[in-house]
């Protein structure tokens, strides 16, 4: 391997460092969401918009991020993420309530949303068609490796220091790659000058934050809530107004050109899927180990391992069955094992050990491993280095979206069944309304009150309400299923080779 060949796999694992901290960041707030629902007094809603209030911006700044990138400089606009995740993590550390810690979660979507495209965008210009599936491997490595580390270093951390130290894991990380890629990352960009579609990312991100805000409203005062409902349907036409609009500018804030491939369509619409079941997983198992098991919170994060382990492994042999059988068989195979796992998890009970929890984490670990690089390779094939940084932006962004309504649709499902479960009699209001808001505060009442009764109720909801969202899960797979053998196909190439395309 020549030199400029070794520049470019150390530009990569330097960007990869910098992706190392969202992952990091996604695992250990999951972790700590049931000492945040103590310590801030948080609700279930906002235990919720601890992760949407990330996932929104995250996910409406994606696209206009790759589109700035592409006009400014990908090196440049790289280096100003880096600087705002930095700042952000500073700021969640030392939040002192709820609404802080959610405004502080934003303006770290803001960092995200300028890194992770970016840093996925420098792959097609780096690497061909033929190393493209490995250095794909390698930057959802990165990610993926920041979930076994956070639920390691941050379950010793929330054991040890206050919950802000987990935040200010970032900053080490943030620091060598902001030094790395200064150093090794020469600029590129587009080479046309385009307008910012600003119409376009104000009725995109208003559309997303008014569903998301509907359906994580619902979850607390249901579906006859006027204002739920409203924000719902205005959420809906604003988006439906958006792609009016797109069709209708000249330089749109997304490139419809694109879906006119459909490998770049559905392999985005499976990803999605994917990225809507893994989010909310995150959300409900942490509290699981946590709230029901009784494990403190590095015990949990050990007990997410076995998740981790699996997608790990996955993410390898995914590799090795795109090669050999394509991308259809591996998508569909990997929503077929992700589809058992859920189910598993659904039949989950009180009395379930960790032993029972631990293979179908597993397996659905597997799952994901399985299915989310192939479809990930299937949508980025068809992008070309001028196209790079909007076609991953728009990616990640639809992916992020997957993510943002997994925690708001299942988040919400969870808050339904563990309400609806709950026994209350002999409570007191006030109590009541405490229990309610989630499984940590019912939790810490019962032995407050050292009521084995409430404590045996609060659990016995939890676990059916996490039942409820494995089943939503399960019917996810299926549909994941069905499109893949629907809308993609084998073909042999030259080679002889097993690939995909697309109907």
């Amino acid at each position: 391997m020549n030199l400029q060949e070794n520049r470019r796999w150390w530009v990569l694992s330097a960007l990869a460092i910098g992706i190392l901290a969202v992952g990091l960041d996604m695992t250990i707030l999951n972790l700590a969401l049931p000492i945040l629902a103590t310590d801030l007094h948080a609700s279930n809603r906002e235990l919720q918009w601890f992760a949407d209030a990330y996932n929104l911006v995250f996910a409406a700044l994606l696209l206009p991020a790759g589109l700035l990138g592409d006009r400014l400089g990908r090196k440049k606009m790289l280096i100003i993420g880096l600087i705002v995740f930095g700042t952000a993590s500073v700021a969640c550390a030392y939040s002192d309530s709820a609404g802080e810690l959610i405004a502080a979660r934003a303006v770290l979507g803001l960092g995200a949303a300028l890194l992770v495209p970016l840093s996925m965008a420098i792959i097609p210009i780096l690497f061909t068609e033929k190393e493209r599936p490995k250095a794909i491997a390698v930057w959802m490595m990165a990610n993926a490796f920041g979930i076994p580390l956070g639920p390691i270093v941050g379950g010793w951390l929330l054991n040890n220091y206050r919950w802000g130290s987990v935040f200010l894991i970032n900053i080490p990380l943030i620091l060598i790659a902001l030094f790395a890629v200064s150093i090794l990352l020469s600029e590129s960009r587009g080479s046309g000058i385009q307008k910012v579609d600003h119409i376009g990312v104000l009725t995109s991100s208003l559309g997303l934050v008014g569903i998301t805000y509907g359906v994580i409203e619902v979850g607390e005062k249901g579906w006859g809530n006027p204002t739920a409902l409203a924000t719902i349907v205005i959420g809906m036409l604003l988006l439906f107004a958006f792609i009016l609009w797109e069709k209708r500018i000249r330089h749109p804030l997304i490139d419809l050109s694109l879906f006119r491939s459909a490998s770049f369509t559905w392999g985005t619409i499976l990803a999605t899927l994917v990225s809507f079941m893994m989010f909310g997983m995150l959300f409900v198992t942490p509290q699981y180990f946590q709230a029901v098991q009784g494990a403190d919170a590095q015990s949990a994060g050990l007990r997410l391992l076995p998740l981790v382990g699996g997608l790990l492994v996955g993410s390898q042999i995914s590799d090795w069955l795109q090669s050999r059988f394509g991308t259809r068989i591996t998508i569909a195979l990997g929503f077929l094992v992700l589809g058992i796992g859920v189910v598993l998890g659904a039949y989950t009970s009180l009395g379930s050990g960790y032993g029972y929890t631990s293979v179908w984490i597993t397996v659905v670990g597997f799952g994901i491993g399985f299915a989310l690089p192939a479809a990930m390779d299937e949508a980025m094939s068809v992008l070309s280095a001028e196209r790079s940084g909007v076609g991953s932006a728009l990616i990640m962004s639809l992916r992020q979206v997957g993510g943002t309504m997994g925690v708001a649709i299942l988040g919400t499902l969870l808050s339904k069944g563990y309400r609806d479960k709950l026994d209350l009699d002999g409570l007191s209001s006030d109590i009541a309304e405490v229990v309610q808001r989630n499984v940590s505060a019912g939790t810490t009442y019962a032995h407050q009150m050292n009521s084995t009764n409430l404590l045996h109720s609060v659990r016995s909801a939890f676990v059916h309400g996490m039942g409820v969202t494995l089943w939503m899960c399960g019917g996810v797979a299926a549909l994941g299923i069905v499109l893949t053998l629907s809308f993609l196909k084998v073909r042999i190439d030259r080679n002889g080779n097993a690939s995909s395309d697309m109907k």
